[in-house]
């Protein structure tokens, strides 16, 4: 027995290759777009990320390893903290990193949930 060949209408091969194309131009806007808005602050990819319908962009672009590469951060072990400010527990006040520089006391920072 032969092998089968599928014949296809030309036409409709030509509309699949339109429709194809547009929809990998499509798929890269949109990973552009998710790439850009990780590399922005989290308050502007919080506001990005609270339009996209539900959890499509975590099915359709491979999200947490683009995440983890936008988010690695470029500090080795010995660099200087980056400059920060962060509002205390009774949200009272900010207290910025730089406002302990020189002083020869140890700052440390805990990032845990007080839920």
């Amino acid at each position: 027995m032969a092998g089968v060949q599928l014949r296809v209408n030309p036409l409709l091969r030509k509309w699949l290759v339109r429709i194809g194309a547009a929809l990998l131009v499509l798929y890269v806007y949109f990973g552009a777009y998710v790439w850009r808005a990780m590399h922005q602050t989290p308050e502007e990819f919080g506001r990005v990320m609270a339009k996209m319908p539900g959890s499509i962009p975590f099915m359709i672009f491979p999200f947490e390893t683009a995440w983890m590469h936008a988010r690695a951060g470029k500090l080795s072990v010995g660099d200087a903290a980056p400059d920060f400010s962060l509002v205390k527990i009774d949200k009272s006040d900010h207290v910025q990193l730089s406002s302990f520089a020189g002083q020869q006391r140890p700052v440390v920072l805990i990032f845990g949930s007080y839920t």
